[in-house]
């Protein structure tokens, strides 16, 4: 049913993917899928960026790989059955092209409940949903 699922995993809060991880490591069982875990981080801006360590953002970098890496082995799943990327950018932008440049057809992402700040500013779910060309599975936090 799915050959390839993409997973959005906040770097800063990696825990709060767990329910997404569950499932769409259950449809990689299930299907035989290929699991993508994806983690964005944001462009240190030019005058932030001044403040920081000459090589911060390659740090973050490898150190979000690490983290995904770990995540991906508790997965039970083969190895040839889950890749990690670290990408840099807008979060909605970067894990649409994460889809598309895997091939997905299936994002599976946690969100966290509604509020008045996210239908007055919107959410990086709901940006999601509205332009991937994949389907994508918005998990509620339960609670």
């Amino acid at each position: 049913m799915f050959k390839t699922i993409v997973v959005p995993v906040d770097p800063g809060e990696p825990k709060f993917s767990a329910p997404a991880l569950d499932a769409a490591s259950r449809f990689a069982r299930d299907y035989g899928s290929r699991l993508h875990l994806v983690a964005v981080l944001a462009h240190s801006q030019g005058f932030v960026a001044s403040y920081l360590p000459a090589d911060f953002e390659e740090k973050a970098i490898s150190d979000t790989r690490a983290m995904l890496d770990d995540l991906a082995h508790g997965l039970g799943l083969p190895k040839d059955k889950v890749a990690v990327s670290v990408r840099v950018g807008s979060i909605y932008h970067e894990v649409i092209e994460e889809a598309k440049e895997t091939g997905a057809d299936l994002i599976v992402m946690e969100s966290h409940r509604p509020d008045l700040s996210t239908y007055l500013l919107g959410s990086n779910a709901a940006k999601i949903v509205r332009h991937s060309t994949c389907s994508v599975m918005v998990l509620r936090p339960t609670k």
